[in-house]
């Protein structure tokens, strides 16, 4: 059945959704049915996933970081059956990989599944496609100068163990790559849900990487993404009762939130007087992909047109 919501009522709802408003919420504000909304978000969902895989391409990005959110769809990994956790990829723990520049703060390319090699793999190939890769001609030596491989960019992910073959598989002998591995211990807090202490850190350089190098190994940029996702998607958010019930209406809710950000929403510089930093431009501006800032009507608009 088609969706008869007026277009501006349509914009009103996703555009709650994008702010960080919760489904039920937004349904007691603007009257819509939850079933309507969840539809709404899942067709807007498809289409900002085709929007970023038509704009992202042709990035120049100097470091990128790369990182996972867990949250999870329908019941937790622990309340699965045997039967499931072997047949169903769809239920259970599921995480939000995402990769963002360090300089520019985009997303660049992101995926929604297990926590698994094959995962980390499909993640690194497609983010490798919308980088600027050179061509192969250009390592060999000619015009009288030595042959080599140009780094085109710097990743950084944590101690997950499928990583370093997905980096090699991707980008080769590209991309200089490093893992840094966080020791944390527990605190005498009580409660199950007590904040570890961070105790150490170990920065090691995987590829291309020279030991005095590898202070630049880092992933607090895309950790406290992480905190920006957890605000401003229900889903995400901890000790709370949202959550998916279905893994294509996660899927789109992430690329709905994922295009809002890239396009729209504009991160703060840095300021340590403890004020708000002056506001920059959106990710996708300072990457290069726009020379605007994109409003939501804009985004809906364009988007829906793909």
């Amino acid at each position: 059945m088609a969706n008869l919501l007026k277009l501006e009522r349509q914009k009103q709802v996703l555009h709650m959704l994008a702010e960080g408003n919760s489904i039920r919420s937004t349904e007691r504000l603007t009257r819509v049915h939850r079933d309507t909304i969840c539809r709404l978000v899942v067709r807007f969902g498809h289409c900002c996933k085709r929007l970023m895989d038509s704009r992202l391409h042709g990035l120049v990005l100097r470091h990128v970081e790369v990182d996972e959110i867990w949250t999870f769809v329908e019941k937790k990994q622990a309340r699965l059956t045997p039967l499931e956790k072997s047949e169903r990829f769809d239920i259970g723990d599921v995480y939000l990989w995402t990769a963002l520049d360090k300089h520019t703060k985009l997303v660049a390319s992101f995926l929604v599944g297990k926590r698994s090699a094959d995962n980390a793999r499909k993640l690194m190939v497609d983010l490798s496609r919308r980088l600027v890769m050179p061509k192969p001609h250009a390592s060999d030596p000619h015009g009288y100068q030595p042959g080599g491989y140009v780094h085109i960019t710097q990743i950084s992910t944590d101690g997950f163990s499928g990583y370093p073959e997905a980096v090699d598989l991707a980008f080769g002998a590209y991309a200089k790559y490093g893992q840094i591995i966080k020791d944390y211990r527990n605190t005498d807090q009580p409660g199950r849900y007590g904040p570890p202490e961070m105790v150490g850190t170990e920065r090691k350089g995987v590829y291309g990487i020279s030991e005095f190098e590898e202070r630049t190994i880092c992933t607090s940029h895309v950790e406290r993404h992480n905190l920006t996702i957890r605000t401003l998607m229900q889903r995400f958010t901890r000790l709370s009762l949202g959550f998916s019930k279905k893994l294509e209406n996660l899927e789109a809710a992430c690329a709905m939130f994922l295009a809002y950000y890239n396009f729209c929403w504009r991160t703060r510089y840095p300021d340590n007087s403890g004020k708000p930093g002056k506001r920059r431009p959106p990710a996708a501006m300072l990457a290069g992909v726009t020379d605007h800032v994109w409003k939501f009507d804009e985004l809906f608009s364009i988007a829906m047109a793909n």
